[in-house]
């Protein structure tokens, strides 16, 4: 029996029923409207049962539980008119370049007036909405619950994957003479677990299931988190449809993608790291224990590119005149939050022409049967995984495309495009065989919240109940984004560990955590216990993971190990330069504006980027910097010209001090540095000086409809 999930107003509910059923792929077929800022289309899901996975042979009875002790309602479908096709004479959308497959039909409209959507506030959730037991009801029908939120479903169906040509392969006979609920499943239940030399077969059969007609629709309903769907008489995972399709658009407000404008003014749209990951962008299955591969066709207008997360580089194919569609896949199982898609006017950079040595390290290596003959050597579940392939594994340098706005394209070229190659390099060096076979790099707008978000672990989230469900505590709090004390402790503790066991035992560790748990999901427990399972003794002291925990993690304020640190940085050379030129600089603030002619100038040495910070920290500390010396800082280190971090704190020096010639470095900050400027609003108006808070004003007036929207909220609060 489920339990009733306690939420507070900032908690993030995760629905899936993960503990009966698992997605084990996506197909989903997408057009993006820039115009109606939505995407629209169809999303296919291949289901195994939990307890056909786990070879139980039964599931537990439960009750569907509610406060009113009503069954949950859902809407009555009409009847299925889909057309029952064989799909070799289906309609083409020629998106799909690595598989020979048909293309999805006429899309199916008639069903807009029945969306059902939920239009409660998130910020109004009824726990009593989330008792309903998903597992087997007895007498009631099993309830697939999926994660979803600011969608607008139209129609769910099962898909008749019986009718695919060739199919009947899985079935074990020559031809199929009756289609049943259970031969269907059977059918789905083989195809995902295809093993892994025979991925390209399973996706290109993926492909033409999705565009199978449908056979049935289903019974649905959403509320503020999900999407709710049953079959009448399937009463288990076992018996539900394992191969449905559902007809669905995003919603202009939808929390999962940010509709923005590039650097040039170009019109574009991007995954940005949501504390809701993708449920706003497809229905899925949230909890990471939940690990699917997908494909995914995107139509777009033919001057856009679409970038996504997948193994293959994708190219254009044209549709019609003026519409193109970018297929992209995906063959290591994943979480969905994973999932990230980007659409713009991108310029790629090409790099000049490599030498023969360059272009043999950067060869896409092409799965082959051969290749994947090492099965069960990994710990994680199968797939053609490149850690068994003897090519992948001496790959220094994976191929890789670099993407931006056209405007930034020489400083990408001058910067960007000479690091790639040489990062790519010193990663393989460090850490062993890059996990996925290409890489696209985007340099994203200047909204993008680069701060990041702590995705959340089991430990982390409420309690567990019996169908899977659970909740993030605070998992909504738009300030959580900003506060990154998480992420500084686990740095220096990186740094503490590497300096306490030396360079050669601590990356040799990491190569071989890399290897180990590679594709699978792990903790910060399996990490540190492995750790000092593999260093020696003599090493180890009085290292201990509960020790790590409590001195680290749990405990507040400064771990005693880095403050150590702190003391001896202060002595080395490169921070002793700085505090020679820290007292040149108060020097001359202290100077009277008339100085004596002997007096001699004072020589400033060049300072590297991390130096700047350190010098413009110290000098952060002073009560007073008159305007000629902020000035003449200024002037000699060009710090309007630096980048973020250094920036940041000369915005900072600037706002102390009330430097007014200088508030226009503030005022670009805050415009091109958004994720950054957000503690610069802070600063701005806690000064209580007019003209600063104005300039905090102006700024979020320009900049407010772009911001991020957890950014946006937590710097209306501050202004107003």
């Amino acid at each position: 029996m489920d339990v009733k999930l306690e939420t507070s107003w900032d908690d993030l509910p995760l629905m899936a029923n993960t503990s009966h059923i698992l997605v084990k792929h996506y197909v989903l077929d997408l057009d993006v409207d820039f115009e109606s800022q939505i995407f629209e289309g169809t999303i296919v899901l291949f289901f195994e049962s939990r307890n056909r996975l786990e070879k139980q042979s039964g599931s537990t009875k439960e009750t569907c539980r509610s406060e009113s002790n009503e069954a949950c309602r859902f809407s009555t479908p009409e009847p299925c008119h889909s057309p029952v096709t064989d799909t070799r004479t289906s309609s083409s959308k020629t998106g799909y370049n690595d598989f020979a497959i048909c293309g999805k039909g006429e899309k199916d409209t008639s069903g807009k007036d029945g969306n059902h959507d939920n239009p409660e506030q998130a910020s109004g959730i009824s726990s009593s909405k989330y008792c309903c037991d998903t597992g087997n009801h007895g007498s009631e029908d099993f309830l697939l619950v999926l994660d979803c939120c600011d969608l607008s479903v139209f129609k769910v169906e099962e898909v008749d994957v019986a009718v695919v040509p060739g199919i009947e392969t899985f079935t074990g006979s020559s031809q199929i003479a009756f289609v049943s609920e259970e031969l269907r499943n059977q059918i789905v239940h083989e195809l995902v677990t295809l093993p892994a030399d025979r991925w390209r077969e399973q996706f290109d059969y993926y492909a033409h299931c999705s565009q199978a007609p449908g056979c049935g629709e289903l019974l649905f309903d959403t509320d503020t988190w999900s999407l709710r769907i049953r079959k009448t008489g399937a009463q288990t995972a076992t018996d539900f449809p394992h191969a449905i399709r559902i007809w669905y658009s995003t919603k202009p407000q939808g929390r999962s993608v940010t509709w923005t404008s590039d650097q040039s003014g170009r019109p574009c749209v991007y995954t940005m790291g949501s504390p809701v990951n993708n449920r706003a962008l497809f229905p899925c299955q949230e909890p990471p224990v939940a690990m699917s591969t997908w494909q995914a066709t995107v139509g777009a207008a033919a001057s856009f590119v679409v970038l996504m997360s997948g193994e293959n580089p994708a190219k254009p194919t044209q549709l019609r005149e003026g519409r193109a569609s970018w297929h992209y896949y995906v063959t290591m199982p994943m979480p969905a939050s994973t999932f990230t898609i980007a659409v713009g006017s991108w310029a790629e950079m090409k790099p000049e022409i490599c030498s023969s040595e360059d272009l043999a390290a950067e060869t896409s290596l092409t799965p082959s049967e051969a290749d994947f003959r090492c099965v069960g050597v990994c710990g994680h579940m199968e797939y053609p995984c490149r850690f068994q392939n003897p090519s992948a594994t001496t790959q220094e340098v994976i191929p890789h495309r670099v993407f931006a706005p056209v405007c930034l394209q020489g400083a990408c070229y001058e910067t960007l495009l000479p690091l790639v190659r040489p990062c790519l390099s010193a990663a393989h060096s460090v850490l062993g065989t890059h996990p996925f076979s290409r890489l696209d790099i985007l340099v994203v707008p200047a909204n993008f919240p680069s701060l990041g978000m702590a995705r959340p672990n089991k430990e982390k989230t409420g309690h567990v109940s019996d169908s899977g469900s659970s909740v993030i505590k605070h998992g909504l709090n738009p300030e959580k984004v900003f506060m990154q004390v998480h992420y500084l402790k686990g740095y220096f503790l990186l740094r503490f560990l590497a300096q306490r066991l030396g360079d050669d035992t601590y990356f040799a560790f990491l190569r071989k955590f890399v290897h180990t748990f590679h594709g699978q999901l792990i903790l910060s427990q399996d990490f540190l216990q492995m750790l000092l399972e593999n260093i020696p003794e003599e090493k180890r002291l009085d290292l201990s993971v509960e020790n790590i925990f409590r001195d680290w993690l749990e405990s507040s304020g400064i771990p005693q190990p880095l403050q150590t640190e702190r003391q001896a940085r202060a002595e080395c050379g490169l921070a002793r330069r700085v505090g020679a030129e820290v007292h040149k600089w108060i020097r001359v603030s202290r100077r009277p504006q008339k100085r004596k002619r002997r007096e001699t100038e004072e020589v400033f040495e060049k300072l590297l980027p991390d130096q700047l910070v350190l010098l413009l920290e110290h000098l952060l500390e002073q009560k007073t910097l008159n305007p000629r010396t902020l000035q003449s800082l200024e002037r000699t280190y060009q710090l309007s010209q630096q980048d973020a971090e250094v920036r940041h704190r000369w915005c900072e020096l600037i706002v102390k001090h009330k430097y007014t010639k200088a508030y226009k470095d503030v005022e670009r900050f805050l415009q091109e540095d958004q994720a950054m400027g957000i503690y610069l609003y802070g600063e701005l108006m806690v000064s209580e000086d007019a003209r600063q808070q104005q300039v905090a004003r102006r700024c979020f007036e320009l900049t407010k409809e772009q911001m991020d929207r957890s950014s946006a909220q937590v710097v209306a609060e501050m202004l107003f």
